[in-house]
């Protein structure tokens, strides 16, 4: 009995010991808030009523995820990532078609950068996730995600490898380089749309340039996509973002100019700026100001000016409280006839890391 015990234990421990020599890290955000809104429904979407529900990733997007590393001696290291997004609300996963839906994917690295391939970010995503003013909060709702980075466009067509008509932020089939040189970061992307008969249908490439040293960063990226049709979408942005003190400072500007038929496209441009007070080391302050313009072949310009206050308090590195107000003015009709022009949110909620 005692040696089968010992067995028992050797085997249980033996996994543990192999993840510790591959660094592989267990990770997750669970995130909660109560939210009202008057102008717009629970989804944030325009609507004449009032609204009030508990909203999953405000802060944060809600997540789980398994990530490792491996050293493979000279410099050299293999790593993965597999994560996907949840409601915490529901306890449902944050995509129904696919479970690792926010990353998927498996690579080399070393001194001369990095190279992935599986599902992941575009370059757009991870050029704004330096210089967004809001600090990449608010996913659902903050201008630079929702638009900028593609993750929903709105245009009702599937660009690129993105698995759904309303966003192209993460692409399947594709295969990312990340260079490190001093102050330099540079990336490049290509995905594969995986269409018989076709090597460009579904495909998307891209390239992006940071700069970041001292106080100062900047970040750009430029990225294409094609439908199953041949339609085209093209989109970039630039920003910058500057640390003064206790303060920082951060602005974008994104343009995405996607084809809707051989005759049709449709124009969104984002301009944003924002600063965040660090008021004390357990409280940060965030004022952030989105403008959209819409423009379509046809039809009537229109879009939005979106305002949003955050408050984040630190209890410790892992918990975190926090609380929202924000204000929406619909341009032109851009709500629909039957919504008000204006819209207002506040929020309050938790976070936990782990």
């Amino acid at each position: 009995m005692k040696m089968k015990h010992c067995w028992l234990t050797v085997l249980v421990a033996t996994p543990a010991l192999a993840w510790a020599q591959s660094s592989l890290t267990l990770y997750g955000i669970a995130d909660a808030g109560v939210r009202h809104t008057s102008g717009m429904g629970a989804a944030n979407a325009p609507s004449p009523a009032s609204a009030t529900s508990l909203a999953s990733g405000v802060n944060t997007t809600s997540r789980f995820g398994l990530r490792g590393r491996e050293d493979l001696g000279g410099g050299l290291y293999a790593l993965f990532n597999m994560e996907t997004g949840l409601n915490i609300d529901t306890g449902t996963p944050a995509n129904a078609s696919k479970f690792f839906d926010r990353a998927s994917l498996v690579g080399l690295g070393g001194a001369w950068g990095q190279v992935t391939a599986g599902r992941q970010t575009n370059l757009l995503a991870d050029a704004i996730s330096t210089v967004d003013p809001l600090g990449m909060r608010f996913a659902a709702f903050n201008p630079n995600i929702v638009t900028t980075a593609l993750s929903n466009h709105g245009l009702g067509i599937e660009y690129g490898t993105s698995g759904a008509s309303s966003g192209s932020y993460r692409l399947d089939n594709a295969l990312k380089y990340t260079g490190r040189f001093g102050p330099l970061t540079a990336r490049a992307m290509y995905s594969w749309g995986e269409n018989a008969g076709s090597t460009s249908a579904q495909s998307s490439a891209g390239a992006g340039l940071a700069y970041a040293a001292g106080d100062l960063a900047v970040s750009g990226a430029y990225q294409s996509f094609q439908s199953a049709s041949g339609l085209t979408l093209q989109a970039a942005t630039l920003g910058a973002a500057y640390q003064l003190g206790s303060v920082r400072l951060a602005l974008n500007t994104g343009r995405q100019a996607g084809e809707t038929s051989a005759s049709a496209e449709t124009v969104q441009r984002v301009h944003s700026a924002g600063a965040t007070w660090s008021a004390t080391a357990s409280l940060d302050l965030t004022a952030a100001l989105y403008r959209l313009g819409r423009q379509r072949t046809g039809l009537q310009d229109d879009g939005y000016t979106r305002a949003i206050l955050f408050a984040e308090y630190k209890f410790s590195r892992r918990t975190r409280l926090y609380a929202e107000l924000d204000r929406t003015h619909w341009h032109q009709h851009y709500q629909g006839a039957a919504n008000k022009d204006r819209a207002m949110g506040v929020t309050a909620g938790l976070l936990h890391s782990f």
